[in-house]
């Protein structure tokens, strides 16, 4: 079985800079096609043109120094400066210019076009001083000699040169075209994911404008119309619920009334008391079932103080009996769903007093952006590993099957919550001997990720 492939690392993350990269590189394979077509089927027949013309008007001033006189040759000759040998700074092939890289191949281009068309024995040569000049030999009074010659218009590349900056500035205007485009597309795709995260939070965004381009159109009526499902599932399933627990609850009372009159008080308490028991373990069933169906989805955050709400618990359960040592660090007030919380503390809570017994206590503190609190004991019963399997809805441990009433939801329920906040719930073997459940609840609204919560 092949493994998946991996994500090339050097590829943009983003649809943008993907765009944006693939938008560059064709604009620049584009210009280089397009320079390439103008430089060798436009500029080069040109410059050939011009050198054939240019030859021309060699091959004639070298036959007009040939047929004259030697005295009047030598005089023309001297006025136009001419020299026994070309100058020692002058090359047959010049080198390129990678600064000036079109204008250099234009003058190779006539130059080789030149050595061409003219005959072997006047051949050319460039020099490279202060100033660029073209020396070509040629006959006078029967003798070789050197002359510059201007050079043509032909042979200079400022054209290129102005065409070259021409194209990288369309080259950037395109770039900057196609990235304000894809802005432009782009920003109903961020308000998508936005409502994508509010309908994972339990949220009922507003419905997406479907005006825009027909394939994000597209995509935001699609969108529409699964949060209009997702709204009736929700109306059905809470109909459902209210409709279980009215069907289930109302028998199970007119249960309890039929037993308080079928055996008055006194001729048989034991079996009264064992059936009233197995009601209110019916009811608790029915109760977890319907916690953990609604999970605190619904109720809207409100900011609120974790650690009064911790010292709320950590008094009551001491007024039952159970002591809870209360450790309060220093939190800010921060958005969280308050009877949802308040769940996830009394579940950790109970599984403390119900199996770990000894050594209770309640910790908070603030771990960078997260608001961490704690439940600890000294009970020898299950392992935090063990419990992280625990967290799966319906799942029960070894050392709960002595303990009636539960349905294995208890940790399934904690876990949901904590997601639903962006938060997590680990399990971790106390420093000593024992157990700590620890829930993270993030201090920023905006840093949740509810996502995971519907899983």
């Amino acid at each position: 079985m092949r493994a998946p492939a991996q994500p090339r690392r050097w590829l943009p993350r983003s649809l943008l800079s993907r765009n944006i990269v693939l938008l560059v590189v064709l604009v620049a394979l584009t210009q280089a096609c397009s320079l390439s077509a103008l430089l060798h089927f436009v500029q080069r027949p040109r410059i050939e043109r011009a050198s054939i013309i240019f030859a021309d008007y060699v091959r004639m001033l070298d036959s007009l120094l040939a047929a004259m006189p030697p005295d009047e040759g030598r005089a023309a000759a001297t006025r136009m400066n001419a020299h026994r040998s070309a100058p020692a700074a002058s090359t047959a092939m010049p080198a390129i210019s990678p600064l000036r890289f079109f204008r250099t191949w234009q003058r190779d281009v006539f130059i080789r076009s030149l050595t061409r068309d003219l005959p072997a024995d006047m051949p050319v040569r460039w020099e490279t001083t202060d100033e660029e000049r073209l020396w070509i030999r040629v006959h006078a009074a029967g003798e070789p000699v050197w002359i510059a010659l201007p050079m043509t218009a032909d042979a200079q590349a400022s054209g290129i040169t102005t065409a070259v900056i021409l194209s990288i500035g369309l080259a950037l205007l395109a770039g900057l075209t196609g990235w304000l485009i894809q802005l432009h597309l782009n920003r109903p795709l961020a308000d998508l994911a936005d409502a994508a995260r509010r309908v994972s939070a339990g949220d009922a965004p507003a419905p997406l404008p479907t005006d825009g381009p027909t394939e994000i159109a597209e995509v935001s009526r699609a969108f529409n119309q699964m949060t209009d499902a997702l709204k009736q599932a929700e109306a059905t399933r809470a109909l459902m619920l209210a409709g279980v627990s009215h069907d289930i609850r109302t028998p199970l009372t007119k249960l309890r009334l039929a037993i308080a009159m079928a055996l008055p008080r006194g001729t048989n308490d034991s079996l009264v008391a064992s059936s009233e028991g197995y009601l209110d373990h019916i009811d608790t069933i029915l109760q977890q079932f319907m916690d953990y169906a609604g999970s605190g989805e619904r109720e809207a955050p409100q900011t609120g103080d974790l650690n009064a709400l911790a010292g709320q618990l950590v008094a009551e359960f001491t007024g039952l009996g159970h002591e809870f040592d209360l450790e309060e660090g220093d939190l800010p007030p921060f958005a969280f769903r308050p009877v949802a919380v308040m769940r996830v503390l009394m579940n950790l809570m109970q599984n403390a007093v119900v199996y770990g017994r000894t050594g209770l206590r309640v910790r908070t503190w603030r771990d960078g952006d997260d608001a961490c609190v704690a439940i600890c004991d000294r009970g020898n019963g299950i392992r935090a590993a063990e419990l992280e399997r625990l967290k799966s809805p319906f799942s029960r441990g070894d050392n709960a099957r002595t303990h009636s009433g539960g349905t294995g939801l208890g940790l399934a329920i904690v876990e949901r919550i904590a997601r639903l906040h962006g938060g997590s719930l680990t399990f971790h073997d106390r420093a000593g001997g024992g157990l700590e459940a620890l829930v993270r609840l993030p201090l920023n609204p905006q840093t949740n990720a509810p996502a995971a919560a519907r899983r």
